[in-house]
């Protein structure tokens, strides 16, 4: 009977190391009130960020989009302003997310794990900076909300996809 319950609690012992807890964390939401709210949780699922689009004008981010694996979000925000768009290199990840805003998004900068810093929008208002909780954590998706312009974004961090062969 001792053995039987000492076989037992190794079963469960090993079990238990066997189940790994998620390391996902949540910064945001950084910006003003106002606009419909979004998310891109469901669009994690289709692989990691690969590219990101983002208007802008000459005070405020106006829209994103943002390319999961190869399928590109909802577009959301106004139409006004310039559209810019950045690809990530195959196997690179953001790391930091930091911008301004008052009232509205102004500024986004996504810095990479490769070294890169990309800048978007206008250099004034209250400065944030989001970077992952958990270590070996990426950007894997955004929310927040929305109308003509970028109100605010919410910045969700996991690991990185392991099952990424279509990326």
């Amino acid at each position: 009977m001792l053995t039987i319950a000492v076989l037992a609690l190794l079963c469960v012992s090993a079990s238990a190391n066997a189940i790994q807890a998620r390391a996902s964390s949540y910064n945001g939401e950084y910006g003003g009130g106002g606009g419909q709210r979004f998310s891109h949780s469901g669009n994690q699922m289709d692989g990691p960020i690969t590219a990101i689009r983002v208007r802008v004008n000459r005070y405020y981010i106006v829209g994103l989009q943002v390319r999961y694996g190869k399928v590109w979000s909802e577009y959301v925000g106004g139409s006004s302003g310039d559209l810019e768009e950045i690809f990530l290199h195959p196997g690179e990840s953001v790391i930091q997310v930091s911008g301004k805003y008052k009232y509205y998004l102004r500024k986004l900068v996504f810095v990479t794990d490769k070294g890169r810093y990309l800048p978007f929008g206008k250099d004034t208002g209250t400065s944030f900076n989001a970077v992952p909780l958990h270590p070996n954590n990426v950007l894997r998706f955004i929310s927040g909300r929305a109308g003509s312009l970028i109100n605010a974004i919410g910045l969700h961090w996991d690991e990185y996809p392991s099952d990424c062969s279509s990326c």
